[in-house]
């Protein structure tokens, strides 16, 4: 009710009244969730990242969170808030390693440093995260807003694959955008993206998800500003022209834009759930190594 109160659009007032809110409901952290920080994956100052463990984990599936900020701000952690070791705690509580990370920001960045950047994520925890426990196979990519954006666009685009393979076990995008194209221009895309059209239609990620054998996981939520509503149900179209059927895609009654993400872990997570879900159907449906 108090997060209904707040309507949908993305005003200052409802960003920061979202946080302090579910902020006041997160989980305590737990003294048994191991947390080491500021790993380096590529050569930018925000291509860090921290990894979650509980106890001593071998072969555990990877939950990788990239977090949001409209290509221009954001963080995996911050002083004094819960968000994000949130998500990285509660990965680790499920016997998964968790791993939230930064990448490079618009506007001294621009496309396609976010799915660029989340190449070189993969391709270092899968050359280093058996170290730390987790399994290099069973990497799950999990991005929300500007992040689900960076998460969609690595997996739809394979010039950003190494050797044509993704490396991943699972992409989940948490009220993303699928197509600049329809999306009405605001700043936030345009210090991404620029002005031109023939990037935008680079950056589009609607025809690549639809071809992908990654397995994926869409959400949207109820109360989302009305581009994220406009490009599920446009993904939901297209899905269903093409394959006849209704996209995986998840509706969070009574959530945000923000509150699913910082929910995870708490005890009103609708997310986390149904991220469990499907990274253990994911994982019981993957082909058998050497099949």
């Amino acid at each position: 009710a108090k997060l209904a109160q707040l309507g949908t659009e993305l005003t200052p007032t409802l960003l920061q009244t979202t946080t302090k809110l579910m902020a006041s409901i997160a989980a305590p952290r737990d003294s048994n969730v191991v947390i080491t920080r500021d790993h380096q994956y590529g050569p930018d100052a925000r291509n860090r990242l921290d990894i979650h463990r509980k106890g001593q984990p071998h072969a555990a599936p990877v939950l990788v969170y990239v977090h949001g900020g409209g290509f221009v701000m954001g963080d995996k952690t911050s002083a004094g808030s819960p968000f994000y070791d949130n998500i990285g705690q509660w990965a680790a509580q499920q016997g998964f390693i968790g791993v939230t990370l930064t990448y490079r920001l618009a506007p001294a960045h621009h496309w396609p440093c976010g799915p660029e950047d989340m190449a070189q994520a993969v391709r270092w925890l899968r050359a280093n995260i058996g170290a730390h426990g987790g399994d290099p196979a069973k990497i799950f990519l999990l991005g929300q807003s500007a992040g689900a954006v960076h998460v969609a666009a690595y997996t739809a685009h394979a010039q950003f694959h190494d050797e044509g393979d993704p490396g991943i076990a699972g992409a989940l995008m948490t009220s993303g955008i699928y197509d600049p194209t329809t999306q009405p221009p605001n700043p936030f895309g345009l210090a991404y993206y620029g002005e031109s059209p023939a990037t935008l239609a680079q950056a589009r990620c609607t025809a690549g998800l639809l071809a992908t054998r990654v397995p994926l996981l869409f959400s949207v939520s109820e109360l989302d500003p009305a581009d994220f509503q406009a490009q599920a149900a446009q993904l939901a179209a297209a899905w269903f022209a093409a394959k006849g059927a209704y996209p995986p895609m998840e509706y969070l009654a009574g959530h945000n834009h923000l509150s699913p993400a910082q929910c995870i872990g708490s005890s009103e997570d609708d997310l986390g759930p149904r991220i469990a879900r499907f990274m253990a159907l994911a994982l019981a449906l993957a082909p058998v190594s050497g099949a």
